[in-house]
């Protein structure tokens, strides 16, 4: 009781003496002490202002189009007037203007979830801090990104996300590219006051190319709308609520999807990576070089990553004309078969009607006694789709000295040599897709031939509602498809539908 009342009263003391002397400045410098006329003289002059820094360069992803210099709007992002276009959010605003917003649920090609509450800036003349992933930029808004309740909001979201996080970094592959780790440091607390016991949540298991550990898992949901959304399967989904959900398959399946591999690059954290590449390397001891896929015709931009002269892993690079930032699993994982499943020995099956390696002599003395018994017309020779022109010159080679002649092309479609103007005019770009009204499939499964074809299509059918049509019967598809293998009148109605809903109501 006496130290409150002893507190009062010198509290009360000191701000009897500040009204007092309020007037009196401190010298606070050697300068003002030697001439402290001068100094009040300064004092009392009016002070320029002083001009705030150029804004920032728009963060790199922020993507501008403007097609109508009328539909954009002004706002101000800390002070500063940065002109967006109409419908843009307040983090693409602050990107624009070259602040970079913290976020794990948001991604600029999925739907907007508004769940990890990471985006908090303030906003004037709101009451509290807003999210600015789902909050609309409006006219003359002013936003503030530097305030310290901005910066206490995302503290305390991140050390909420900490509470049941498991400390796994030195053994997590995640380590060293983790937007976890990089946004704890730039904007967490240096600690934690959570005491309690962790929870941890069961590993799922989505087939030989994800790699789970759940317990890592924040909730963001990007798994599960990159799913529902550009892959086009319902494998993912939340379950439960509150501290009880986590993500999950509901059932116990794996997931089917050819692009699976691209939720492996979304997560934010650990708990989806890289089955074949785990506890390979780390980050930084792997020198990437920037290349174009070459399993398909779409030629999708990706880049190396290798350790020495093995490569360890393929991710996709950003082309917003061709592949966008995804890339399909047979891209991603076809660089296994440079070294476990590649063939640098002839084999012969042996008496138990398995393989081993033996010589070259050896095995070309076991084609030549077979080739001795075997007339001409009976031997063939067969190529394949990407043998190149030297090898498959020296097998019609060897068959003409054994007096055959039979060399058959393995594929599909039209006679390869045929070079027609077809092929090369009137064709539209990958990214001109999303311009078209109706796609009509014929002999073709997408899905599986040309997964990043199939991706761009049903972002087309989703956004505008184009018509898809095929004359095969597609095995399974992501969107839905007319089978027009019934006659013409089913592909009549597929245009004239396509017509009536290309022209303005």
């Amino acid at each position: 009781m006496g130290l409150g009342l002893l507190a009062s009263r010198t509290l009360k003391s000191s701000r009897i003496l500040h009204s007092q002397y309020s007037r009196f400045r401190p010298i606070v410098t050697k300068s003002e002490l030697q001439s402290p006329d001068a100094s009040s003289a300064a004092a009392a002059a009016p002070q320029p202002e002083t001009t705030p820094s150029p804004p920032k360069k728009p963060v790199g992803g922020a993507r501008i189009h403007v097609t109508n210099p009328d539909d954009a709007i002004e706002v101000s992002v800390d002070g500063f007037p940065v002109k967006i276009p109409k419908g843009m959010t307040v983090l693409q605003a602050c990107e624009i203007a070259g602040v970079d917003i913290p976020r794990f649920c948001y991604h600029s090609r999925l739907s907007i979830a508004g769940n990890c509450r990471m985006c908090l800036v303030e906003v004037e003349k709101s009451p509290k801090p807003v999210a600015s992933c789902a909050m609309p930029a409006l006219p003359g808004m002013k936003i503030k990104t530097d305030t310290p309740l901005a910066k206490k909001a995302c503290e305390g979201v991140i050390e909420f996300l900490l509470m049941n996080h498991p400390l796994d970094c030195p053994i997590c592959d995640q380590g060293g590219e983790c937007d976890l780790q990089d946004q704890s440091m730039a904007f967490g607390s240096d600690r934690g006051r959570f005491t309690e016991m962790k929870r941890s949540v069961v590993d799922k298991n989505l087939g030989p190319l994800v790699k789970t550990v759940m317990t890592r898992c924040i909730q963001c949901t990007r798994c599960v709308r990159f799913a529902t959304e550009v892959a086009g399967v319902q494998d993912l989904g939340m379950l439960g609520r509150g501290s009880g959900e986590e993500i999950g398959t509901y059932v116990e399946k794996l997931m089917t999807s050819e692009l699976s591999g691209n939720v492996i690059d979304i997560c934010p954290v650990g708990a989806l990576t890289s089955k074949p590449f785990a506890f390979k390397a780390r980050n930084w001891e792997l020198k990437g070089t920037e290349t174009i896929d070459v399993t398909d015709a779409v030629g999708s931009n990706i880049r190396i990553d290798s350790r020495g002269p093995e490569v360890m892993r393929i991710l996709p690079r950003l082309n917003e004309d061709i592949n966008e930032e995804w890339v399909s699993d047979k891209t991603r994982f076809c660089y296994d078969g440079l070294k476990r499943q590649r063939l640098n020995d002839p084999m012969i099956r042996g008496a138990h009607g398995r393989f081993k390696a033996v010589s070259w002599r050896d095995a070309l003395a076991v084609v030549a006694e077979v080739a001795l018994h075997v007339k001409p017309e009976e031997i063939v020779g067969i190529t394949g789709q990407l043998s190149d022109a030297e090898s498959m010159m020296a097998l019609k080679d060897l068959l003409n000295r054994m007096g055959s002649n039979n060399v058959w092309f393995e594929g599909t479609g039209t006679n390869p040599s045929a070079d027609l103007r077809y092929r090369y005019l009137m064709n539209s770009s990958i990214a001109g897709l999303e311009k078209a009204d109706v796609f009509l499939l014929v002999g073709t499964q997408p899905r599986y031939e040309a997964a990043m074809i199939n991706a761009r299509i049903r972002k087309t059918v989703r956004a505008s509602n184009a018509k898809v049509g095929s004359l095969v019967l597609l095995q399974t598809s992501t969107m839905t498809t007319s089978i027009l293998a019934l006659g013409q009148k089913h592909l009549l109605r597929l245009l004239k539908d396509a017509i009536l809903s290309a022209q303005p109501s």
